[in-house]
This record gives structure tokens, sequence and C-alpha cells, in this order.
């Protein structure tokens, strides 16, 4: 691969029909009031999976907005921020006045416009721009590897905090993909034990067990219940994370009596509710999007407290630009047992890793 000019950079990019492929794109200008910051690890999303695998992301797109890095540059009036310091760029604040806000769900805020998942410029580069407003310091001792969860454990946080669970709680997550694991992580770390895990993939089941579940199941293995009636070890929570119809619809039916469901996995069929069984045990239904109003400092606290295990929760090998789309069909498969870290280099001809100039 030839060197890039001046100004430009190498960066996995969105060319249409579920292919992604490495190409010159142009560095992103730093601007007033922005930053411009040097990529060390950006995650990749199931928002991500989506945007590829079902076609949906425009083509020219650069997707990856888990990242952390370091500052490379500074705009006009940028005076809080300087060359050199380790940041994640943090989420929209809400207006904190509407309904939504005071409901502590900023991420839906009635006064924010919708969020246009499709002409942003994302992470999978060297570099991205951001506005310094929007910046947290990652804390001394966390290394940008591991900074690089922010954005996912702010969502386990949220979504953890939104079913109410207490340590007394008996919990079922469907899914142990990446977010799946994440808010298995969040709840033993809240002191939260017996939590079953329901994944069809073996080194995901093997992989929760590591993370603290107390016990892993195959969905089939999820029974059936009585019209009316609870199963007989019911739930009374239960997260669902995998996005997939059939395990929404089978995870309904573990919740006990005044049970709380949380949908945080998407998928592309809805699934079917069984609205009379909703009505005789009085479940909950939530829905969990994005952040507390707190935001990601909650996060970057937790992960440099070492409450987490973070290196059960990270894929063992980075991959490199070269490599996203076939660790996106693997992570897609369940065959990679936690959240990938890509590093915005590529391989040279002589085989060997290099960042990008």
């Amino acid at each position: 691969m030839t060197e890039p000019d001046a100004g430009t950079m190498l960066a996995a990019v969105y060319v249409g029909d579920g292919v992604l492929t490495v190409d010159e794109v142009t560095v992103p200008e730093t601007g007033p009031g922005k930053v411009l910051v040097e990529i060390s690890h950006c995650g990749v999303c199931g928002t991500d999976l989506h945007l590829v695998h079902e076609h949906i992301a425009r083509p020219g797109t650069v997707l990856g907005h888990e990242w952390a890095g370091t500052i490379a540059a500074v705009g006009d009036g940028v005076t809080d921020w300087a060359v050199g310091d380790r940041v994640v760029c943090g989420p929209v604040p809400g207006c904190g006045a509407c309904r939504a806000c005071r409901m502590r769900r900023p991420s839906v805020c009635l006064r924010r416009p919708p969020v246009d998942h499709l002409s942003f410029r994302g992470a999978f580069a060297r570099y991205v721009q951001a506005d310094a407003t929007r910046l947290l310091r990652v804390p001394d001792g966390l290394s940008l590897r591991h900074a690089a969860l922010t954005e996912p454990v702010a969502i386990a946080i949220h979504s953890v905090n939104l079913s109410g669970v207490t340590p007394e709680d008996r919990v079922l997550v469907t899914g142990a993909g990446p977010v799946g694991m994440l808010i298995l992580a969040v709840l033993r770390a809240r002191g939260v034990h017996d939590v079953v895990v329901s994944e069809p993939a073996a080194a995901r089941r093997v992989r929760a067990l590591e993370v603290g579940a107390a016990a892993v199941i195959v969905p089939e293995d999820l029974p059936v219940p009585e019209m009316g009636r609870p199963v007989a070890a019911p739930f009374s929570v239960a997260f669902e994370c995998s996005g997939h119809a059939s395990a929404c619809e089978s995870a309904l039916d573990q919740l006990d009596f005044a049970g709380t469901f949380v949908f945080v996995g998407t998928g592309h069929l809805p699934p079917r509710v069984n609205h009379n069984r909703l009505i005789i045990l009085e479940l909950s239904l939530l829905g969990a999007y994005n952040y507390d109003p707190e935001g990601w400092q909650p996060a970057l606290d937790l992960l440099a407290s070492g409450a987490l295990p973070v290196e059960l929760l990270i894929h063992s090998e980075d991959v490199l630009l070269d490599g996203l789309g076939d660790a996106m069909d693997r992570l897609a498969a369940g065959d990679i047992p936690a959240k990938v870290m890509v590093r915005p280099e590529v391989l040279d001809p002589a085989g060997r890793e290099g960042r990008t100039p």
C-alpha cells in the first residue's frame, strides 16, 4: 500500500453491499472550539455491525464511535485542553428540563434533534474531530485501550440503573455478546450474584462464566411456562441483549410476577409480545437507549476502579483496519466472545504492523 499524501490518512471506509475497504481520506480540520484526536483504539459496536451487514450505512462512510485517544491539535478558542491530553468524547447533554430529562433519560431529550447515524465521520481512522466541550479526561493509570470501553460501559450502567435491580434479584441475561457481557460485569460489580446467561455460542458461554455468571445455558433450555403462571425457577429481571426476536419472546416467558424486562439489543425482526401474560403477571417492559444524565464519567470511574474484569471484556487481539471486515463477520457469528478493539494501522507489504502517516 502506498503512503498517503500529506493531509490524508488511511481509514476503513464502507463502500456498499456490506463491504469495507481501506482507503485514503482527508484528515478532519480542527476548527474553532474543536480538537483533533489521534485515535489509540476504537471498539466495534453492534450498531456498526447493523450498518454494515444490513447495508444501512452510506457508501463513503467511516464508522466507529467507541474511541479513546490523544489530542493532536486544538482549534481556536480551546483553552481547557492541550496537545498530549488523553481523552474520550462524551455525549451531547440533554436540556435538563423536558419530561424525558426529568425522568433521567437525556438520550431521548425532547428538545434534541434526531440523531443522524449516517452522516458522521467516525474513528476507524487515525484521526477524528471532536467538540472540546464534550471531552472527558482519561484517568491516570487507565490505558487508552481500556478507556475505549467507556461508551459501552456507560450504556450498561444506564441499562442496569433503569431496571432497578438489587443484589436480591435473580437475573437473566440473554445474549452474551459484548453488550450482554458488559451488563453482566456491571451487575457483578454492583453485588448482583444470581445472574444466569443464555447464549448459543460455546465460546461466549465460557467467557460469561469467567466474567462471573452464576450459570450459563443454551436458549433451547429455557422452559415454556404454563398459561398465566411463572416457570418453575423464574427471574425478577431480564436483560435482552441479543436483538433476536426469539430470544425476546423466550426471555419474557422467564419472568416472575411483577418482573422487569429491559430491551437492550437491537434487531431487524420485532418479537411477538404476549400481552395477556404481561397483564396477568403485571410485567414491566423498558427500553434502554444510551446513557444516564451523568454521561460517561461514572463509566470512566468504574473502569479506573479495577472493579471490572476488563481483559475478559476485550478480545485478546487488536484488529487493524484491513482486518475489520473479517472481525465484524466473526463477531456476528459469535466466534469472538468479547469487545473487538481496532487500532488505526495496517500491515505494510512486508507484513509488519505500522501506524499510517
